[in-house]
C-alpha cells in the first residue's frame, strides 16, 4: 500500500478526484490475479491522464465585487418604483424619458 500512495497522490494533484482513482483501478479486473497491487500499478502509472488546466485566479476588482454588499434599495422620485442604487434618484426608466421645464422638452 505505502508503494502505491504516491501514485495516487500524483493522480490527484493532475486533478483527478476519489471517484475517477476507484473507476480506473476497479474496471474491468481480470478474473485471475495473482498480483493484485502489480495490476494497479501499472494502472497508477500508465492510465495517468493528462493534468487538467489551472483554473484562471479571480482578478482582485472581481474579488472585491464579490465581498461588496449590493446596493440599497431606493425609491425613483420619478415614479416611486422602489431600485437599487448608492443614492437616492430616479430609476433606470424615469432617466430615459424626456421631462417637461419650463414648457420645453429635455432629456433627464
Amino acid at each position: 500500500m505505502h508503494r502505491l500512495a504516491p501514485a495516487v497522490a500524483a493522480w490527484f494533484a493532475g486533478g483527478a478526484t476519489a471517484a475517477v482513482v476507484q473507476q480506473v483501478l476497479t474496471a474491468d479486473l481480470p478474473v485471475d490475479m495473482r498480483h493484485p497491487a502489480g495490476v494497479l500499478a501499472y494502472r497508477l502509472s500508465e492510465l495517468l491522464p493528462a493534468p487538467l488546466p489551472a483554473r484562471p485566479r479571480a482578478t482582485i476588482a472581481s474579488e472585491e465585487a464579490i465581498r461588496r454588499h449590493p446596493d440599497p434599495f431606493q425609491d425613483c422620485d420619478g415614479c416611486e418604483r422602489a431600485f437599487r442604487a448608492p443614492h437616492p434618484g430616479r430609476c433606470r426608466d424615469c432617466r430615459s424619458e424626456p421631462t417637461v421645464t419650463a414648457g420645453l422638452w429635455r432629456a433627464a
